[in-house]
């Protein structure tokens, strides 16, 4: 066995606790929005490079893989142990972060088309449009984050059994394992 797969290999076996990975996906999504206050300032600073229809590239495919990923994983595991909890301060912020979740696909369902296009090298979005869009997303994403870090996590993790936690720990990591649940990230310039 070479020594990548030898890593690999322990990477799978680790044992990886889910709030840890909905933590570091935060990081990596506040990253991410970084990267696109950054492409859209180049977009009209120098327009659309190399390097923009790479830094568009990667952020579509963070948003449309891990940071899907991430929601299911809260909608699935936090929420609704965090609804059952029958305290109303609770419940109101689970409806407030659902419809965040909402929001947010709404807004991603209309910037990605312009991402994809960007990162294949078309100059079919509307500048406007996207910047507009970006700023809405930003905004709407820090703030989603800051609620679940400052309310929801340490809620959540106040009141999860260590069953709830083995539960979560265990869906989290089933999912990701098994490919045919979330598609592999296309490569800008490679069409499905």
């Amino acid at each position: 066995m070479d020594r990548a797969a030898a890593g690999t290999s322990r990477v799978e076996r680790r044992h990886v606790d889910g709030f840890e990975a909905l933590d570091l996906c935060h990081r990596e999504t506040l990253r991410m929005l970084q990267e696109l206050d950054a492409l859209v300032d180049r977009l009209g600073d120098v327009g659309a490079d190399d390097r923009a229809r790479a830094m568009a590239g990667t952020i579509e495919r963070h948003f449309s893989g891990a940071v899907a990923a991430h929601h299911a994983d809260e909608e699935r595991h936090l929420f609704p142990a965090l609804w059952a909890s029958g305290d109303a301060r609770t419940r109101q912020v689970v409806e407030r972060l659902r419809q965040d979740h909402a929001w947010m696909d709404v807004n991603w369902r209309s910037l990605q088309p312009q991402l994809d296009a960007l990162a294949r090298g078309h100059s079919s979005f509307d500048p406007d449009l996207f910047r507009d869009g970006s700023s809405i997303l930003c905004a709407l994403v820090r703030d989603h984050i800051l609620l679940e870090e400052s309310v929801a996590y340490p809620e959540a993790k106040r009141r999860f059994t260590d069953g709830d936690r083995a539960r979560m720990n265990t869906g989290m990591a089933s999912r990701r394992r098994s490919p045919q649940r979330m598609p592999a990230p296309r490569p800008p310039g490679v069409r499905s």
